[in-house]
Parts: C-alpha cells; structure tokens; sequence
C-alpha cells in the first residue's frame, strides 16, 4: 500500500531547531553571568574552565529533557505535560549534581583570595581549598578543606541534594518555557488547521458539485433511465429517478464545513451505488459492511464520494465481468476507525480488473487525504493500492469522534 504524503504533517522532532536556540540561549545567558563575576576575581581562568563543565553538561541534560518530551508529552494533555517536565527537571537536576560531585577531584579550586575577620578577632584568609587563620601573636593555624571523595557518604548525599535542589528550578524553568512555545506552537497549528479544513471543505464542495453534474454522468443516467422507460421497466427507472434526486438532493443541501455521521455518509454513498446498479446491473455488486460502534462516529460530508466513483469508473466501467465494490468499517481498539473501499472480481480466478484501475485516483484521493489531514491532523491517515488478490483498496485511519 502507498502512502499519500501529508503537506502540514510533522516529525517527532519538528521543531528541535527551536527547542535548540531556547536550550543554547538559557545556557548561554547563565554562562555570561558566570564570565562576568569571574573577571571580577584574580583567578577568572580557573572559574570559566569549572564552569565550562557545567555548561557542556546543562546543555546535554537539557537537550535529553527535550528528546524526553518528543517521545513521551508530544501529544500528551496538559497535565501529563507537567508531569513529565517535573519528573525530567529532578532527574536532569539529580545528574548534573551527581556529575558535579564525581568531577570535584579533578576541578582545580580558584586561587582567589577571600579576608575577613571573625568576631573574636582573628583575620581568616581563604585561598583555594586553604583556610590561614592569623592569630595575633601566634602562627597562622592552616586548615585543608577535605575532597569531596574524603567526605562521608551522609555528608555528600546531602550536599548533593542542595545542589539538586538548585540545579531543578533552573531545568524546571527551561521546561515551562518550551512547554509555553508549544502551547503556543499547538494553538497555531489548530488554527492553520481549521483555516485549511474551513479551505478544503470549500473546494471539496466544488469538486464534489463537479462530480455530481458532471455531463459524462448525467448523459449515461439518463440515457440508462430512457432504456429503462423504452424497455417497459418503468418500475426500476422511477426506483433510479427518485435515486437520483435523493441524491441531488441531499448532497447540494450539505454545509461544505460540517461533519456527518458514518451512518449519513453511507446512506448518501448507497444512493450513488443504487444509480450506478441501475446502469450496469450485471456488472455490479455492492457490499457494505460497517460495525455498529462506529456508526456515530463524525467524520467530513462527502469524503468517500471521490472514492468511490474512482472505484467505479476505474473498475466497472474498464471491465466485462462482475465487479464488487466493497465498503467496510471497523473499530481499531485505540480510538480510531479504519475505512476500507475496494473493488475486486467477483470470481477470483486468473483474471484481475485492468491495470486502469489505480490511475486518475491521485488527484482525488490527495483531495481526501488533505480534507482529513486538516480534519484530524496527523492523527489521521490515508493509503491506497492494488491488493494481492486483485482489485484496488483504499484505506483511511481517523479518530473516532461522535460529538459535532
């Protein structure tokens, strides 16, 4: 089966050219703040290299909270949204102190030096990981601050719960902030998708009018209904007449921007099958087959209209034997529904329909995937061609939706 491309559908990563500059311009900013303070001090080599560390690693863990989100918030509510940023801020936050604390032997300290005096007197002077306290009087008494490793476990599980701490409001705050652009990003799309839907209705309403005054059409339906009148078979040419302005009838009266029921669109499908088994009665056989769950289900007025008259004109019409359309419907499990329109023999053997039976469709079968892609997003999909036993199918995937 081919499948017909979607002109506004999108990747799981569609948008990772912004989430990217939002990421390199949350670290970036941060990092500045750390160049400024680091000039102010007689040491700035020793704090851009430490900080460097950080940096390389911020971003990294930002970029996996944004892979995080493509595969698991993408099309999530809201409030699973929240829950998978929080959860992906406190891991990101646990491993960059995680990260912090198992660097910390190999980080030189900066040799700025820092004097004060304590309330009893004595001047403090600290310098790296070196603390001379000067006593007057008296030699400086020398203190080395521990390694990170040399501490207890308790000490450095502590320390690195502060700094997870610290650490999470900042990757929290990154996650707002691109849970908002998508927010923004979905509000966009929906809009460019009902101006596509409100845009596709319409043309689809032209072409569906085209379709059903097409001369070609008309000329064969009178000309099978002056048959019938000439042959005495006065019964199935009113039966095709009253067919045919029921037909009319209901499909110039439907709005071009409303949905109907699976139900409405396969009445109004049987109706055109009734017209067109008035013209080869031999030749065709209709078989419709739609469970009754999905029957409510909404879905755009004429959609399988262009379907099936390719079904017929490129089946029954290019063939000498018995053709049997088939329309079935059924309940996928996961919310969605699977239409299948198809035509085939009606006795297998050797033969199959003429190879003719697949042209021409792409044009109206690209007009019915584009009315669903703006219908139902991506949430919908459309594929179509030749089935192994012979014949052709069409299948079209939508969500099952029976509120209007």
């Amino acid at each position: 089966m081919r499948m017909l491309p979607h002109p506004i559908a999108q990747t799981r990563f569609w948008d990772w050219r912004l989430a990217a500059k939002s990421i390199l311009g949350f670290w970036l900013f941060y990092y500045l703040t750390v160049v400024a303070r680091a000039f102010l001090t007689k040491d700035p080599g020793t704090i851009l290299f430490n900080r460097s560390l950080t940096l390389v690693v911020g971003i990294i863990l930002t970029a996996a909270i944004y892979v995080t989100f493509a595969y698991l918030a993408r099309t999530a509510s809201l409030k699973r949204r929240v829950v998978i940023g929080l959860i992906a801020s406190l891991l990101a936050a646990a491993s960059q102190a995680g990260i912090f604390v198992a660097a910390d032997r190999f980080l030189e300290k900066p040799q700025e030096e820092m004097r004060f005096t304590s309330q009893e007197g004595f001047s403090v002077v600290e310098t790296g990981n070196t603390m001379r306290i000067e006593r007057g009087g008296q030699a400086p008494l020398v203190l080395t601050w521990p390694r990170m490793g040399q501490l207890h476990r308790r000490d450095i599980f502590k320390y690195a719960a502060d700094l997870t701490v610290t650490w999470f409001f900042f990757y929290a705050a990154w996650t707002a902030f691109y849970m908002a652009m998508l927010a923004q990003a979905d509000a966009l799309r929906a809009q460019r998708r009902l101006a596509d839907a409100e845009s596709a209705a319409q043309a689809a309403q032209v072409r569906a009018l085209r379709y059903q005054v097409n001369p070609h059409f008309l000329f064969n339906t009178l000309n099978s209904l002056s048959s019938l009148v000439m042959t005495g078979r006065t019964d199935r040419a009113e039966t095709m007449l009253l067919a045919l302005s029921t037909f009319f009838r209901t499909s110039l009266s439907l709005d071009p921007t409303a949905d109907v029921t699976l139900a409405e669109e396969i009445d109004l499908q049987r109706l055109y099958l009734d017209i067109e088994k008035a013209r080869f009665p031999d030749r065709l056989q209709v078989e419709i087959d739609v469970h009754p769950v999905i029957e409510q289900a909404r879905l755009p007025a004429l959609i399988l209209q262009p379907i099936v008259e390719n079904a017929i004109k490129y089946g029954v019409s290019k063939s000498r034997k018995a053709v049997i359309i088939r329309i079935e419907g059924r309940p996928l499990g996961d919310g969605r529904m699977l239409l299948d329109i198809s035509n085939r023999l009606k006795h297998g053997g050797p033969d199959k329909l003429p190879a003719a039976t697949h042209e021409g469709t792409g044009l109206g079968l690209a007009n019915v995937c584009q009315r669903l892609e703006a219908r139902f997003g991506t949430r919908a999909r459309c594929s179509f061609g030749p089935m192994a036993t012979g014949g052709f199918k069409v299948s079209l995937t939508m969500p099952v939706e029976t509120h209007a």
